[in-house]
């Protein structure tokens, strides 16, 4: 049995951490692999974290494509082969006609959620704009929302089942960035790596559009660090580089930030 309280010794996500604990054990009993629910970034960092010191185990993390934030994680014993063929995965099509009612990726989870299924049985969701989007989801609901998943907002649409490969998925893009400031306060690291005055960063870091980490931070004021992974919603992520002092004891921080 694996240290069960001293793995969930000062963690965030408890419940969370505790079901991937008890997948963790049933692969060590069973000799088979077993795989979790779709995580999230935050849940992802902390198992990482946590399940780093143990020797038993291997895992594997998988979202359908290599940049996924919501991906599940596939569990097995050190010495069983674990590849990412293990974690079972479908996508879905939502074909719609949405030129003069615009959805969003809220609206595609609200639509998915209202048939009833929970939030931890989708992964991610791609917008495709007007025609729709696409969403990766455990294969024991394709079927189910294949069927019952019939109008986003006020569009009707058409939900069927596509390989994987099918995925619309843009590379992502990278711009350096380099910037001078007097502080390494989030709302002004932020502010000059997403291209946005400081006032309007500090209006959405208070509103919980901007996380740390994948950490949800509300506090303008928060320093930042070489390392930190900033995510603004609909705006992309950044991630602090080199941080150095200048001789007018400013910070020039290099920041790379992913569209």
């Amino acid at each position: 049995m694996l240290p069960r309280e001293e793995l969930l010794k000062g963690v965030e996500n408890r419940e969370d951490i505790a079901k991937v604990i008890d997948k963790a054990e049933q692969a060590i009993k069973t000799w088979e692999v077993t795989v979790t629910d779709f995580l999230s970034p935050a849940v992802l960092a902390e198992v990482e974290r946590v399940f780093q010191r143990l020797t038993d185990v291997s895992m594997q993390k998988w979202g359908g494509y290599p940049q996924a934030e919501r991906q599940r994680l596939g569990i097995a014993r050190v010495d069983l082969p674990l590849t990412v063929t293990d974690i079972p995965l479908s996508a879905l099509d939502i074909a719609g006609n949405f030129l003069f009612d615009t959805a969003n990726h809220r609206d595609f989870l609200g639509a998915m959620l209202g048939t009833g299924i929970v939030r931890e049985k989708v992964g991610d969701i791609i917008v495709l704009g007007e025609r729709g989007a696409q969403a990766i989801v455990v294969p024991e609901l394709a079927d189910f929302l294949s069927a019952n998943l019939r109008q986003v907002r006020s569009v009707p649409v058409k939900t069927s089942l596509i390989p994987l490969a099918e995925l619309k998925v843009r590379p992502p893009q990278k711009k350096e960035i380099n910037t001078v400031e007097a502080s390494l306060r989030l709302d002004a690291i932020a502010s000059a790596g997403f291209g946005i005055s400081r006032s309007k960063m500090a209006e959405a870091i208070s509103a919980g559009d901007v996380r740390v980490n994948w950490k949800d931070i509300s506090q303008s004021s928060y320093n930042v660090k070489t390392g930190d992974l900033i995510s603004f919603r609909g705006k992309g992520r950044l991630e602090v580089g080199e941080v150095t002092v200048t001789k007018k004891e400013r910070y020039r921080v290099h920041l790379t930030r992913f569209i």
